[in-house]
């Protein structure tokens, strides 16, 4: 993906249900939304399904009178994206600094500690056995 994307709270929770389900109708959309608590009218959640296919991150065929939406961008992509912004933003693109503020800030478990350890060791090539029971 050659494009940045940066997307809404909202626009990410459409995706997730898009995501999760395959494919869906914006009222199937709506009535994910609502179960998670969020008190949006339907006609707003057409409207945001309007722009998000305006950016391309998603698509609808047509069955009957209904639009059936599905995504056009992995998560996994879409992750990579906002987090490039985020880490040129606020880090100006130092990696290092990011994971530091992250391990940092949110007082990181010994388990996590471990975990990115073992990443970084895979990443460099030097990966060493770990014996996990």
């Amino acid at each position: 993906m050659g494009e940045v994307l940066q997307l809404s709270d909202l626009q990410l929770g459409l995706l997730r249900i898009l995501w999760d389900r395959g494919e869906a109708t914006a009222l199937e959309v709506h009535a994910a939304l609502v179960e998670q608590e969020r008190g949006l009218a339907p006609t707003t959640v057409s409207t945001m399904l309007s722009r998000l296919e305006k950016k391309g991150t998603i698509a609808h065929r047509t069955e009957g009178r209904q639009f059936i939406y599905r995504a056009l961008v992995c998560e996994v992509d879409v992750r990579r994206s906002m987090l490039g912004r985020l880490t040129d933003y606020f880090f100006g693109g130092d990696v290092a600094a990011l994971v530091s503020h992250l391990v940092e800030g949110r007082d990181a478990e010994p388990d996590d500690v471990a975990r990115l350890q073992q990443l970084l060791a895979e990443r460099s090539g030097g990966a060493e056995e770990h014996d996990d029971v």
